[in-house]
């Protein structure tokens, strides 16, 4: 599946909710298993994007990985519904995708599947389109997101905040698409202009 239709799919998904406004798509097509997130589509979901104080999460090896707050409490939200999809032991391979708001639980519903679903771990592959800083600080096993990219259209504000010098930063690949200036800040997060540097960059 390329890239444009992952996003198109992200973007028109029937999402169901659970509490703190968190929205999930879980679809499976034979053994593999797709984690939609969904894009900020309320006040809830704002005010969650700006809890930025940090919150510490304890790994599945007793490591301590620290992120941001209002993330982490929506992820949780959703964290039995994305435990029952994941214990199918006829998953061979999993996609996580997401958009904004949703490209930040991605990235942490990538980390959870990775360390508690080890079969699936050469079979993981995430996708945050337009994603914010999620984690803050030192990133304990690197590895764990080799597999997930950062899809950024260049200009793109969202894929700035919060600001690298309060400590946050992105984890895995970043693939930048479109051209520097052609969109202001605000235009190059739109999800229309998004999918048109997708369909252009054709993979």
């Amino acid at each position: 599946m390329t890239l444009a239709r992952l996003f198109r799919k992200c973007l028109h998904a029937p999402y169901v909710t659970s509490s703190n406004s968190a929205d999930l798509y879980v679809e499976k097509q034979g053994s593999t298993l797709y984690f939609y997130f969904q894009g900020s589509d309320g006040a809830e979901d704002w005010l969650n994007n700006l809890d930025i104080p940090v919150k510490a999460l304890q790994m599945a090896d007793g490591e301590y990985l620290f992120a941001h707050r209002g993330f982490v409490r929506v992820f949780g939200a959703l964290l039995p519904r994305i435990r029952e999809a994941a214990s199918d032991s006829s998953v061979r391979s999993v996609f996580v995708v997401g958009f904004s708001h949703g490209a930040a639980l991605a990235v942490l519903c990538h980390g959870y599947l990775w360390q508690t679903v080890s079969p699936l771990r050469g079979h993981l592959t995430g996708y945050g389109f337009g994603c914010p800083r999620v984690l803050w600080g030192r990133i304990p096993h690197k590895e764990i997101w080799e597999s997930f990219t950062v899809v950024r259209n260049l200009n793109d504000v969202v894929t700035h905040v919060p600001p690298a010098f309060l400590g946050y930063r992105h984890v895995g690949k970043l693939l930048e698409i479109g051209e520097k200036g052609k969109y202001s800040p605000v235009d190059a997060h739109r999800p229309e202009n998004i999918l048109r540097e997708l369909i252009i960059y054709g993979r």
